[in-house]
């Protein structure tokens, strides 16, 4: 069936499964903003939309007076970009798809957008086709390829004049917005379209349902792309694909709706930070809670690095994403293409949380029980229950506890001064 250009239609189209079955993605935000890799991604904003003293102080003691924002694009070098390595890192991170930030908010292109003269990164700065040398190397790697677009520009001339007259002119998203949504959809064909910057106005300013209408209709992704629920004002978490809802989104129950939460290493920033500390990257325990949550609600994981103005993911963003591909080397099972079981997670604790794979139910606890007895009390056993912990040959065993489910008993852990570190998943097999 052709989809009209309305959302009673757009949003009656089954989502394509593969975005389900993938349940972990990596998000990366580059850009000119990694130059002064200072306060966040919004930094041109804070310093001269809001004219905030902190940053107003960071670039008078940094920069030569008079410096414009502009003048940061040159040092945007991607001199030390490897997008293979980017890639192999990814996949043994254990994504199963990547989104790259084509244009922030600030309207810099990674690709040579027609409509972006001289502020892209083929006419300045790394002159450099980022968007393109990414995707091509993610699909060497069998890695799906998601694109962040933002619909709107903070500073862009031709915006601002729309926004002055309450949006009733469209000059910005018919000479800017609507081309390059266009162009990165038929020069990269993406698998998933990540929109972003639509609050400000409503979806009809931004044309999103005749664009969305062309997507699933005439694109050359049509079958295959998934998009997000940011098309203008109001959209979030009702219109769309699956639903963002807000930056790190947690619902406290099982949403009806597919869904993704988007989190970042560095807690306080999306883009690269150049005085960021050791608390405040996320450690590789919070990271296996937020992504186990995240699934068992039926979710998929969306984890946030920021590379350098190089190119290079700092060491330690690294280091956590290939603790994430460890932990789900062993786990995986209870992860990829499952999905939620009939109770979410354990009524009497928040450190049990399930997922399921037909008849088989997973129990993901994060907390090693101190006697090497896991206590379960949702699923009902049978005389042919079998349990086994992932990553640990041979089976449990396991007695009924009269009235409340199931007692395992675990395999011995050495002692040890610290409780071990991440969670573990075990394998009900035979169990309601």
């Amino acid at each position: 069936p052709r989809y009209r250009p309305d959302w009673a239609s757009l949003d009656a189209r089954p989502l394509p499964a593969w975005f389900d079955r993938a349940k972990v993605g990596v998000f990366v935000h580059w850009g000119v903003f990694s130059v002064p890799a200072w306060g966040s991604e919004w930094f041109w904003w804070h310093w001269q939309g809001q004219h905030d003293a902190a940053y107003e102080s960071f670039v008078r003691r940094r920069f030569p007076p008079g410096t414009t924002y502009a003048e940061f694009a040159p040092h945007f070098t991607a001199h030390d970009f490897q997008p293979r390595q980017w890639a192999q890192l990814f996949q043994r991170a254990g994504a199963r798809y990547v989104v790259l930030t084509t244009k922030h908010h600030e309207g810099f292109t990674n690709w040579g957008s027609p409509v972006s003269w001289n502020w892209n990164s083929v006419d300045t700065g790394p002159h450099r086709d980022l968007v393109g040398e990414l995707g091509e190397a993610l699909r060497e790697s069998n890695l799906r390829y998601g694109l962040y677009h933002s619909l709107m520009e903070w500073f862009n001339p031709l915006y601002l004049a729309d926004k002055q007259n309450d949006f009733k002119t469209q000059s910005f998203v018919l000479k800017k917005t609507m081309p390059e949504l266009y162009d990165l959809v038929l020069k990269y064909k993406p698998d998933l379209i990540w929109s972003d910057g639509d609050w400000e106005a409503p979806d009809s300013y931004w044309n999103s349902t005749s664009f969305l209408a062309w997507l699933y209709n005439d694109s050359p992704v049509k079958d295959t792309v998934v998009v997000n629920d940011r098309w203008g004002r109001g959209c979030s978490c009702r219109h769309g694909g699956f639903y963002n809802c807000a930056d790190k989104y947690r619902p406290g129950t099982l949403p009806e709706h597919k869904w993704e939460m988007c989190s970042s290493l560095d807690r306080l920033s999306w883009g690269y930070r150049s005085n960021m500390s050791l608390p405040e990257v996320m450690d590789e325990m919070s990271v296996i809670e937020e992504l186990v949550q995240t699934v068992s609600l039926g979710g998929n994981y969306l984890l946030n690095v920021g590379p350098t103005k190089e190119g290079v993911i700092v060491p330690i963003f690294q280091e956590r994403l290939l603790a994430l591909g460890r932990w789900l080397d062993t786990n995986g099972e209870a992860i990829y293409e499952s999905q939620p079981w009939r109770v979410q997670v354990e009524n009497t604790t928040d450190t049990v949380w399930y997922t399921s794979k037909g008849p088989v139910v997973f129990a993901i606890f994060l907390l090693w029980p101190r006697d090497n007895v896991l206590h379960l009390s949702s699923p009902i056993p049978s005389p042919g229950t079998q349990v086994t912990l992932l990553g640990f040959a041979g089976t449990l065993e396991w007695q009924i506890q009269p009235g409340t489910g199931m007692l395992i008993t675990l395999p011995y852990m050495l002692p040890s001064p610290l409780p071990p570190q991440s969670g573990w998943v075990v394998k009900l097999e035979g169990v309601k």
